[in-house]
């Protein structure tokens, strides 16, 4: 009787001893998971990634150090968590499998945070879709297209092709054509173009505008007015010089012809 009380007493002992010892391994490591978390969304920050996408990662890396603990505490307790370590695994398998379109645009938005090709505020293209960018999200993009309509493409489809940002360059160019006929003075045509480009304010005079003879086409000379600008005012220039040139060229007599063939007929005799 007196071996089974000092077995039990034993056994008590050492029981409460893993207890305690497993409690001590849950609540440290909890602290050290909350520190870690922590450290890496403020490194995260500083280096100046999206808020959002710093605090999912504290939470997922907080998470994750966490599942570890636990598996020890419960080691410690002497509870058989090989198994469970299995269990997890064939869990996160199906999970990820389950899941992987949104891992794919969780990835790809990570990329976009740490290179960077666009930020909040660029006009870009991209996935087949344009607009100004409002919001780098976890897994999507949102995009102000220019008339107003809100755009949330998956970030994977951005990373998957091209993307064309209008705003990464300090200065833009316009691209203009206009045709007039081959009766009319070219050089007045050019002067009155480049005049009208020159008296804008917001053409830039560095690098200078271009206006020349870009082709002779079938009914018309095409001339190109290539003024810069900032990527701001790249909408509004267009327009403006596109309506006001034609009126320029217009008073300065010169004719803007209609797409015309010339029929030669002949006596088959």
């Amino acid at each position: 009787m007196q071996v089974d009380i000092n077995q039990l007493q034993t056994l008590t002992v050492t029981y409460v001893i893993r207890i305690v010892a497993a409690i001590v391994i849950f609540f440290v490591g909890r602290i050290i998971a909350s520190f870690i978390s922590t450290f890496v969304k403020k490194l995260m920050l500083k280096a100046k990634v999206d808020v959002t996408l710093a605090g999912f990662v504290q939470h997922l890396s907080f998470m994750g150090i966490m599942v570890f603990v636990i598996i020890a505490a419960l080691n410690k307790l002497g509870v058989e968590t090989t198994s469970m370590v299995a269990v997890i695994g064939a869990a996160g398998l199906a999970v990820g499998l389950a899941l992987q379109g949104s891992l794919a645009n969780f990835a790809a938005g990570v990329m976009l945070v740490i290179f960077k090709p666009f930020g909040v505020g660029d006009f870009i293209n991209a996935a087949g879709e344009m607009g100004t960018v409002k919001e780098i999200q976890i897994f999507n993009t949102v995009l102000a297209h220019p008339d107003n309509r809100k755009i949330v493409v998956p970030n994977s489809h951005i990373t998957g092709g091209s993307i064309t940002n209008f705003s990464a360059i300090e200065n833009r160019r316009v691209d203009l054509q206009f045709g007039i006929s081959y009766g009319d003075d070219m050089k007045k045509a050019k002067d009155v173009l480049m005049n009208l480009v020159a008296s804008d304010a917001r053409v830039l005079k560095d690098p200078a505008p271009v206006v020349a003879v870009s082709e002779l086409g079938e009914s018309s000379v095409n001339l190109v007015c290539r003024p810069w600008v900032k990527p701001g005012d790249y909408w509004a220039v267009y327009f403006d010089v596109v309506e006001k040139g034609k009126l320029a060229l217009q008073e300065a007599g010169i004719t803007i012809p209609f797409p015309q063939s010339d029929v030669h007929l002949y006596n088959g005799k």
